[in-house]
């Protein structure tokens, strides 16, 4: 399996910004989509947002469309979430995750078997 470590999170209030990373390892990492997911406080673990191996198509959940970003540098083994106008809704532990699939048109949280330890991200207000 593909070895995922997530970093970035921290406290920040809200409107603010945030930027996580993932760094991944292992032959796994290549030739599929990447994700982030995330849970909350007395929730279950839900789908934030996904990348095609390309990095050409992105997906993301309705509650942060428009406000989060998800990027990779495959040279480097690297994938990103950028997070704006975040709000306290979105204090979670996020995790990296790595797909099954190379591209898909939507995706789930069951799209993702593999993931990293997490990283808090707590939003202030």
């Amino acid at each position: 399996q593909v070895q995922l470590v997530e970093s970035g999170g921290g406290l920040v209030q809200a409107g603010g910004s945030l930027r996580l990373s993932c760094a991944a390892s292992g032959r796994t990492f290549s030739g599929y989509a990447m994700g982030w997911l995330r849970q909350a406080p007395g929730k279950e673990r839900e789908f934030v947002a996904a990348i095609s191996w390309s990095g050409t198509s992105t997906y993301y959940a309705d509650s942060v469309k428009g406000r989060f970003t998800i990027f990779r540098d495959n040279a480097k083994n690297m994938v990103y979430l950028q997070m704006n106008n975040v709000k306290p809704e979105d204090t979670a532990v996020y995790y990296c995750a790595a797909s099954c699939y190379s591209h898909k048109n939507y995706y789930t949280e069951t799209d993702f078997p593999s993931w990293g330890q997490g990283t808090q991200v707590t939003v202030s207000s």
